[in-house]
Order: structure tokens, then C-alpha cells, then sequence
């Protein structure tokens, strides 16, 4: 004699309509975005070794890397402030006293120029002003760091794990690369500056894992560096403590 329940068919769990569909191809798309393979590789030294002339292309790459690769952006260092105030204040105060230190006590001890060929064009040169100003708030504070701190941090993240010894070899490698990209238009004293800087902007972010400051900075370092030389205090500065 049968029960009553075996008069019904069983009852199955009903599966969500997502969970049957195959895996969209914007899925793999992101996927191999973030992966290391032919799309992952080709698409790290399109970022690197993109020209720009007047916009940041290589960051802008960044961005829509970012965002098509579904990367959260916390990843590249975007991660709001408690204070956007405070954040940007104490980049600003801390870019200008670098530059001051690098320029008046460090790059002496390297026996650098004291004034910065490449640059000195820029002395008394209120026509080239507006582009030089958006060249190092734009292309430097912004797209720099976007590039050599935000981008390079999480790719080789990925690669050496988070440990403090796969931290301090991600630094030193940003910073080589900083370095070198300043070689074709600053020379060997443009090197040791940039690597110098890659150094202390990449130890802040391995720490906090946040760049707006870093931003602030960058172009605070970069804007000093230009009213040094626009107001051709270049030599002057560079004697302040070595005569």
C-alpha cells in the first residue's frame, strides 16, 4: 500500500534563472582583463608605454581598465578620505617641504646641477605657464600616480602576494620604473629625483593603500619645483645649505 505523498511527484528546489545561465562574456572579458595572459600582458604595456601629449592617456587607460575589468577601485588607491580637506592640506604642505628638501639638502649630496636644464626655459616664461601648471596637476599629480602608484601597485600585487617583503619589492620596482621614464627628458639627476620620490610615494601608499594625498603631493612637488624656477630661485635654493 503506497502513502499518500507517493501520489506526488517530488518536489525539486527551484534554482535561481541566474544560476542556469551560462557566464556572460563581459564575465571572461573582465576576467582576462585582470588575468595574465595574452589580454592581461597586452594590455599592461599598451598602458605603459602609451604616448600622450597633452592628456594623460595612460591613466585614462587606467580608468577604463578599472572599470571594464570590474577591478574595485580601492585596488588602484581610490579610496575616499574621511577629510578631503585635511587629505589635500597636509599633500600640499608635505609636496612643498619635499621639493624644498630635495632641492636644497638631497640632490646636492648626488652632486645634481643646480639648476634643471630641461626646465629652464620656464624662468620668466608667463606664456608657457598655463600649460606647464596643467602638465603637473593633470599629467603628473593625476596621471603619474594613477599610473606608477595605483596601476603598477595592484598589478604586481596580484603577482607577489601582500606580505611586507612582496610590499617592499613592489616599491622598489615602481620606483625603478619612475625613475626611468624621467631619463629622456632630465637625464641621470632627473633619475635619482624621480627614483628618490617613487621611493617615499611608494612606501605611503604600501602603508595607508590610499593616493589622493599622494596626488596633492605629487603636484604640490611639481608646482615648487616650478616657481623655483620661474622666479629663478633655482641656484639660490640649491646653496642653502651647501655653499
Amino acid at each position: 500500500m503506497h502513502s499518500a505523498a507517493s501520489n506526488f511527484p517530488e518536489q525539486v528546489p527551484e534554482v535561481p534563472v541566474e544560476a542556469c545561465a551560462a557566464p556572460s562574456t563581459d564575465d571572461r572579458f573582465a576576467k582576462d582583463l585582470r588575468g595574465f595572459g595574452p589580454l592581461g600582458i597586452v594590455t599592461l604595456l599598451v598602458i605603459l608605454f602609451s604616448s600622450y601629449s597633452f592628456l594623460p592617456l595612460n591613466a585614462l587607460l587606467v580608468l577604463a581598465w578599472t572599470w571594464r575589468s570590474r577591478t574595485p577601485w580601492r585596488e588602484i588607491g581610490y579610496v575616499r578620505p574621511r577629510s578631503w580637506i585635511v587629505s589635500l592640506a597636509v599633500g600640499i604642505a608635505f609636496g612643498v617641504a619635499f621639493k624644498l628638501l630635495m632641492k636644497a639638502l638631497v640632490m646636492p649630496l648626488f652632486g645634481a646641477p643646480s639648476i634643471n636644464p630641461a626646465y629652464h626655459f620656464l624662468a620668466g616664461n608667463r606664456s608657457a605657464l598655463p600649460a606647464a601648471l596643467f602638465a603637473m596637476i593633470v599629467r603628473a599629480g593625476f596621471g603619474e600616480e594613477t599610473v606608477f602608484r595605483g596601476f603598477l601597485f595592484e598589478r604586481l600585487g596580484k603577482l607577489f602576494g601582500s606580505s611586507a617583503w612582496a610590499k617592499i619589492l613592489i616599491v622598489l620596482l615602481t620606483a625603478g620604473l619612475f625613475g626611468l621614464a624621467h631619463y629622456s627628458d632630465q637625464g641621470l639627476a632627473g633619475v635619482e629625483q624621480a627614483t628618490i620620490v617613487g621611493l617615499v610615494f611608494g612606501t605611503i601608499l604600501a602603508v595607508t593603500g590610499r593616493i589622493w594625498t599622494l596626488m596633492a603631493a605629487h603636484a604640490a612637488f611639481d608646482l615648487t619645483a616650478l616657481a623655483i624656477i620661474y622666479w629663478n630661485l633655482e641656484s639660490e635654493v640649491a646653496h642653502l645649505v651647501f655653499k
